[in-house]
């Protein structure tokens, strides 16, 4: 019999089955995944853009798709007394730099963010999933846009609540970095908060973007943001990746459920997912990062599985040198944009 135990005011686990974090009865999981051992990363890709209006002080956050021969990414920049979301667009990775900027315009708001995107293949709809400060609210806004023309940078419709951070919002913690995947049968919403949790949501399938109505915890563990969760292709498994703290690294989770118990991976700053202890630059590239922080895998598909090939993984992702920080605070570092590839594949950050 299952027990439903409170979880501060309105977040749960469920002890006696899969969910619970210390359950010892919990069956086994089997981990086939293996992690990179070491990566190689790129030179920066995408920089700040030195311009009058609205200069970039940092490119953070990126979302990445390859839609019809075209890189499409989304990401964070970091303006003079705002945080919006800047798209750019282009064939080969050497052009992203030299690729046109675009803010969304999709919010009055000086604080939209982190974004995700993907393809909702149930409506034919592209969705775009992020943070957004919003005066009233006593938590963020999970706001999304949608458009059926990715490739459009106005198309995108103006920012909806998927949680509106309001008395009837079912999070206990406000929480940062959301994250959307989908099953056969559910969508789920992950998100961490700042004292080593990560959180799980979720809907049906039919009833998205609406009905995330409940929230528990999915993970306990020294864990940050960032979290991003993955089918596994060729497996029954997920993978979800989170980012630590201080000298920024990635750690990795697997379940074989997305509504199941994660079992960690790579979860020391001596074995991570991906550190400064396991990269290095790719042939031709100077020393430009120590830090990995908020990326993305790229994905083998666009839709709303969020399913990666273990067997290909490219991982975008912003970085900096940690000497580089001192003296500034976080909204004063410049962070880039670049691409860590398994060490021993082939370089594919030209292509």
């Amino acid at each position: 019999m299952k027990t439903l135990i409170a979880f501060a005011a309105g977040c749960l686990i469920w002890a006696g089955s899969l969910w619970a974090q210390d359950q010892p009865t919990a069956p086994a999981t089997v981990v086939s995944f293996k992690p990179p051992a070491h990566w190689r990363y790129s030179a920066p890709l995408i920089s700040p853009e030195k311009r009058e209006a609205e200069p970039s002080q940092a490119q953070k956050d990126p979302t990445v798709v390859f839609h019809d021969g075209t890189w499409h990414v989304f990401m964070t920049v970091k303006l003079p007394g705002r945080s919006a979301i800047e798209y750019c667009s282009f064939d080969k990775w050497e052009n992203a730099d030299r690729s046109r900027r675009t803010i969304l315009p999709v919010s009055p708001s000086k604080y939209y963010c982190a974004p995700q995107v993907f393809y909702f293949a149930p409506q034919r709809k592209w969705y775009l999933i992020y943070q957004m400060g919003v005066p009233d609210a006593k938590k963020m806004w999970v706001a999304y846009s949608t458009t059926e023309k990715i490739g459009d940078p106005s198309s995108w419709t103006q920012a909806q609540p998927i949680l509106d951070g309001g008395d009837s919002d079912p999070r206990t913690v406000g929480g940062l970095d959301y994250w959307i995947i989908g099953d056969e049968q559910r969508m789920y919403l992950f998100f961490t908060s700042l004292d080593g949790r990560m959180w799980r949501m979720w809907t049906k399938l039919e009833e998205f973007p609406k009905g995330f109505d409940h929230c528990e915890l999915a993970l306990q563990a020294k864990i940050f943001e960032a979290s991003h969760t993955y089918r596994l292709k060729g497996t029954s498994q997920y993978l979800t990746i989170i980012e630590e703290n201080g000298r920024r690294f990635y750690k990795a989770y697997v379940a074989d459920r997305l509504d199941g118990r994660w079992v960690s991976l790579a979860d020391t700053a001596g074995k991570p997912f991906a550190g400064w202890t396991n990269i290095r630059p790719a042939p031709g590239a100077a020393a430009w990062t120590d830090n990995v922080s908020h990326g993305e895998l790229v994905r083998d598909s666009n839709d709303q599985t969020m399913t990666v090939n273990p067997a290909n993984l490219q991982f975008v992702f912003q970085g900096m040198l940690d000497m580089d920080k001192a003296g500034k605070g976080y909204g004063q570092f410049s962070w880039r944009i670049g691409i860590l590839t398994p060490a021993g594949a082939p370089e594919k950050a030209g292509e």
